[in-house]
């Protein structure tokens, strides 16, 4: 990401000076006053305010539907980036550019390397539609795949199949695909996978009714030649989730 600085530069008006006047005599006769009046031009009115955009609404999260504790991980070659801000980083909403763009508060699993995520409040099960978001930071030509899977115990997994030979399909099932849209400032509710972006996860597609640990492993498939340190992790957001029992 690059950030633009603007440098605005202006000058005053210089000044001319002034001469002084110059009496050239009274005339021979005073030529009068013109014929008429024009009188005033009228006035233009108000144009009005523009009109106030509002400031943006925070989105208030009740309870809490986003990862807060690292139960595992290994970090494969390459990792690296985020590291100086493990585990924190992986918490809380997703911070992208807010635009598609990607974002740089990530955390690079590198080759092959995998997280286990848990919830403080939630364990994630079927409900309605999407049940899970993942927020990699993809950028349009420019991604990074890997396999997410859940588990009730920690022990036994599922995952959802990743298909990481159908570049041209989009890598269908695998999560670092799909852009993301939602900061944590920008107003836009990250457990609404129209609006937010990020990649969607139903567990009826896997069989799966309820799970209480996320699993998420670098795939090593990527959009581009070499390793630039993996799958980079940004956040997980229960949509539809339930109590710890």
């Amino acid at each position: 990401m690059f950030a633009v600085l603007l440098a605005c530069t202006g000058a005053g008006p210089a000044d001319t000076g002034g001469s002084g006047p110059v009496d050239s005599g009274d005339t021979a006769g005073d030529s009068g006053d013109t014929a008429g009046d024009t009188g005033d031009t009228g006035d233009t009115g108000d144009t009005g305010d523009t009109g106030d955009t509002g400031d943006v609404v925070p989105v208030v999260y009740d309870p809490w539907p986003f990862a807060d504790t690292v139960v595992d991980h290994t970090f494969g070659e390459a990792a690296g980036y985020g590291q100086d801000r493990f585990p924190d980083v992986v918490y809380g909403p997703p911070e992208s550019s807010g635009a598609g763009g990607g974002g740089l508060d990530v955390l690079s699993l590198g080759d092959q390397g995998s997280i286990v995520l848990a919830f403080r409040e939630l364990d994630v099960v079927d409900g309605p539609g999407v049940d899970l978001l993942v927020f990699e930071n993809p950028l349009v030509g420019w991604v990074e795949t890997g396999v997410v899977g859940v588990s009730d115990d920690g022990v036994s997994w599922v995952e959802w199949p990743c298909d990481t030979a159908d570049a041209d399909g989009g890598y269908p099932g695998c999560a670092g695909v799909a852009l993301v849209y939602t900061n944590s400032t920008n107003g836009i509710d990250a457990t609404d996978p129209d609006a937010a972006g990020g990649d969607r996860y139903d567990l009826a597609d896997i069989g799966v009714g309820r799970a209480r640990y996320v699993r998420i492993r670098d795939s090593g498939a990527n959009s581009y030649a070499g390793n630039s340190g993996g799958f980079d992790l940004d956040a997980v957001a229960i949509l539809n989730g339930a109590p710890w029992e």
